[in-house]
């Protein structure tokens, strides 16, 4: 990727797509990315991006009321944790054969993981626990909905992935964000379907949306949900 700017806008320049229009997107880490039709120069790039300043700098503004409910969790008894889009309360608990359950209503930490480890043990921890029922749960609902979709898929991951929350790769392969389980059910199945539309279309076209728009109707109240409340799906 390169990075240019015009003014005091600060972009990502991706490489070029076959569709006519230039797709501008603020990522959910707040970087501006920009990706132009395949013919334009860094020139032409730019003039668009000027030309779209005031919504660029509205967006932005959004995005920064979005992230400051984002919530800073405290490794201590009953902080509360997302799962499947429910709340629970944190135990920190003594002779616990693994190192986090969830457990008559709590997420039932051992102590011994945040005296060993710290907090970013902690953290790793609610990581690994995140990625494994995932794993069974993205395999059920992608077996579940590829038919409806139309396609195959070749494989499923669930890892760290930054500011996306899945992707879906030319070899035939998803990708999850663990975080995703923090989401309610509704939102994992919207974030499935999204990613499985993209086996039809790679880009966010009229034509890939109308394909989400088949399979899930009421896919902008979920897409919708997910902008408004996606900075609060953290540990």
């Amino acid at each position: 990727m390169n990075t240019r700017r015009v003014r005091d806008i600060e972009y990502q320049l991706l490489p070029g797509s076959p569709r006519k229009t230039t797709d501008i997107v603020i990522e959910r880490n707040g970087v501006v990315t920009v990706r132009p039709p395949e013919d334009y120069t860094p020139e032409q790039v730019d003039a668009v991006v000027e030309s779209k300043r005031l919504w660029i700098y509205r967006n932005l503004a959004e995005w920064k009321d979005l992230n400051a409910s984002a919530v800073a969790r405290e490794w201590v008894n009953g902080e509360t944790f997302l799962y499947l889009g429910r709340a629970y309360r944190l135990s920190l608990v003594s002779d616990q054969a693994c190192a986090l359950q969830l457990k008559e209503g709590r997420f039932c930490l051992s102590r011994a993981v945040i005296e060993q480890g710290g907090t970013e043990a902690a953290r790793q921890t609610f990581e690994s626990y995140f990625s494994d029922k995932g794993m069974q749960r993205f395999s059920e609902r992608v077996a579940y909905f590829a038919p409806k979709v139309g396609v195959d898929v070749a494989g499923i991951k669930v890892k760290e992935m930054g500011y996306r929350w899945a992707s879906c790769g030319k070899n035939g392969q998803l990708n999850f964000h663990w975080k995703c389980m923090m989401a309610p059910p509704r939102i994992i199945d919207y974030i499935v379907v999204h990613e499985l539309c993209h086996f039809h279309h790679r880009d966010h076209t009229d034509a890939f949306w109308n394909e989400v728009d088949k399979v899930m109707p009421d896919y902008r109240e979920r897409k919708e949900w997910l902008r408004k409340h996606g900075a609060g799906l953290t540990v």
